[in-house]
């Protein structure tokens, strides 16, 4: 048996198939962290969770809530017979991705052309980002309170935007630059419009795109300073690949990770641990700052699940972290035959051999690394052999070629055990990148065994 594709039968192939199709409409939908978490919640109450804000009763086992942070954290819970200090097994995933954010004074105008100053947001090739269809979604917050979301170039009737390219006849200096400079930061600008407003003579055209977002959102240019606007890759995910075994579109890192872990908890019955789902922003950043995973939020969270059932010693929550498991779900560096020189073969995976376990990530002696335990690594193993689960193991490339690093360490800090488990991408980081259907269907299925099996 090579590939997952080669033990699936036919009705397998077509669980997969609409998995993955449930999979491609979220990536199409949600493309920010706050519509991830919207999206999210809106399935986790579907399934019968409840937020753990409006709870006041002792948790009991079978018992499934939820909690959110600022719009951009879910924390999901299904209470498992034994109590929570006898630890959860979490699986935890990012759904922040890279892309381009609006300055905070972004509109101006050029030579007759309307522009919005960008600032990219996680590790980015600058020059995979001109010439191309964009999106702009997010939010704007008003003095009064009101938040306005905003969501621009995804129905078919709307206009995109997009940063221009140098035409190739006039590049012939901008060529002789290196890929990191050849498009620079503070070029990626975002064409927004050229029609001026009559008998103005000053910024004439930036006066006509304001009038527009007056009409359309009733916002003000000073309402930028308080907006959070995300430039993106237009249109829908799509299938990939003339046999269709693949998916292409913007986001899969790392929410092919997130909505597979999501659905893994949405898709299990109470076990004897309790089985916990956490989807994080700011990874892409350092996981810094309120939403990121250093944040204090999910501990706050498990201590005040322990304090609904009595538990409020801080040997409570030691004993609930230690004794946890985690997954950490993030993607890994797919295979690409047309680069085998940055891959060490014996240590690469590949698309359709199911999901990928890096003992560790890091970079330059495994800096920034979880470095998992091998008596955990056993453990997850057996869980994946418990339920005919495909898996490959992995580094992120050669030796001193590069590296990356997840969330696990962080986890690993709380002093239980993690290890870094996710699905093959090409072209990561890039507008479009491209995971292998097989892969995601058995990352699917990796995750719920983790929950099922490992003790």
């Amino acid at each position: 048996m090579n590939t997952v594709w080669d033990k699936l039968n036919n009705e397998e192939k077509q669980q997969l198939t609409e998995f993955n199709e449930s999979y491609r409409q979220i990536l199409s939908a949600a493309k920010t962290e706050r519509e991830f978490v919207v999206e999210s919640v809106k399935l986790a109450e579907a399934a019968g969770y409840r937020d753990l804000a409006d709870i006041r009763e002792p948790l009991k086992t079978g018992d499934k809530v939820y909690a959110v942070n600022r719009g951009k954290n879910l924390c999901m819970f299904m209470i498992g017979e034994e109590p929570l200090t006898s630890g959860m097994n979490i699986l935890g995933a990012h759904i922040d991705s890279p892309r381009l954010d609006l300055k905070q004074h972004p509109l101006f105008e050029m030579d007759g052309i309307a522009l919005l100053d960008t600032h990219y947001y996680g590790g980015i090739k600058k020059y995979q980002w001109v010439a191309r269809p964009m999106a702009l979604h997010g939010v704007v917050c008003k003095k009064d309170g009101t938040c306005v979301p905003v969501v621009v170039g995804e129905d078919p009737a709307d206009p995109v935007v997009g940063i221009s390219d140098l035409l190739i006849h006039l590049s012939a200096e901008q060529l002789k630059k290196t890929a990191s400079v050849v498009v620079e930061g503070e070029k990626l600008d975002v064409t927004v419009g050229t029609i001026p407003v009559q008998s103005e003579e000053k910024d004439a055209v930036k006066k006509y795109i304001l009038g527009i977002l007056k009409e359309k959102y009733d916002i003000e240019e000073d309402d930028f300073v308080s907006a959070e606007i995300e430039v993106v890759p237009a249109g829908e995910a799509r299938d990939y690949g003339l046999d269709r075994s693949m998916l292409m579109g913007y986001g899969h890192d790392d929410r092919v990770c997130a909505y597979t872990s999501l659905r893994a908890m949405l898709d299990s019955e109470p076990q004897k641990r309790t089985s916990c789902c956490i989807l994080v922003d700011k990874e892409e950043i350092g996981s810094v700052g309120a939403t990121g995973m250093q944040s204090s939020f999910f501990r706050d969270t498990v201590i005040r699940m322990l304090a609904l059932n009595g538990k409020t010693s801080m040997l409570n929550i030691i004993d609930t972290m230690t004794n946890s498991k985690m997954l950490s779900s993030d993607v890994s560096a797919a295979f690409d035959p047309l680069y085998p020189e940055v891959m060490e073969t014996k240590n690469s995976c590949y698309f359709g051999k199911g999901i990928v376990f890096n003992k560790y990530t890091g970079r330059g002696g495994k800096s920034g690394s979880n470095d998992a335990a091998p008596e955990f690594i056993a453990k997850v193993r057996a869980a994946m052999d418990a339920d005919n689960v495909m898996f490959q193991t992995a580094e992120i490339g050669k030796v001193d070629a590069g590296g990356g690093g997840t969330i696990a360490y962080i986890l690993g800090n709380m002093n239980m055990d993690v290890l870094d488990a996710g699905i093959p991408v090409q072209n990561m980081h890039a507008p479009c990148e491209v995971v292998s259907k097989a892969d995601v269907w058995e990352g699917y299925r990796a995750y719920k065994a983790f929950i099922k099996h490992v003790g």
